[in-house]
C-alpha cells in the first residue's frame, strides 16, 4: 500500500495534538491537588486528555491511508515539539545531550523517509 499524502498530514496533526497535550499536562500538574474538585476543574489537564484522545483517533485514520513504517516514525517528532515547547513555555534548560537527541530523531525520520524513496527506486529497477 502506498502512503497517501493526506495520511502524512493527518499524522503530523496528531503529533501537534499530542505534543500540545503533554505541555498542557505540565501546566495542569502544576495546579493539581489530589481531590476530585481540583481534578475535574483542571482545564489544562482535561484539554490535554481530550487532545490525546483526538490524537489516538487521528492515528487510526492515518493508518487507513498508508504504511505503518512510513507513518509511525512521524510520531517521534513529538519529542522535538515538546522539547521546544518546554524551553519556550517553561524556560527549561536544553543541554547539548538533549539537542543531540533532537538531531538524532530528525536524522532518523529523514533516514526512514529517504529509505522509503530508495525502496521505490529499487523496485522500479527490479521491474525492468
Amino acid at each position: 500500500m502506498k502512503t497517501k499524502p493526506w495520511a502524512i498530514i493527518v499524522m503530523i496533526i496528531c503529533t501537534i495534538f499530542t505534543s500540545t497535550a503533554q505541555l498542557l499536562y505540565k501546566i495542569g500538574a502544576e495546579k493539581l491537588s489530589f481531590d476530585i474538585i481540583s481534578i475535574i476543574t483542571n482545564w489544562p489537564l482535561i484539554l490535554g486528555l481530550i487532545l490525546y484522545g483526538l490524537g489516538a483517533v487521528l492515528v487510526v485514520v492515518a493508518f487507513n491511508g498508508g504504511e505503518v513504517t512510513v507513518l509511525y516514525p512521524i510520531i517521534t517528532s513529538s519529542y522535538i515539539w515538546v522539547t521546544l515547547g518546554s524551553k519556550y513555555f517553561f524556560g527549561e534548560a536544553i543541554g547539548i545531550l538533549k539537542w543531540s537527541g533532537v538531531a538524532l530523531i530528525i536524522t532518523g525520520i529523514l533516514m526512514i523517509t529517504f529509505g522509503e524513496k530508495n525502496k521505490k527506486v529499487i523496485e522500479m529497477v527490479e521491474a525492468v
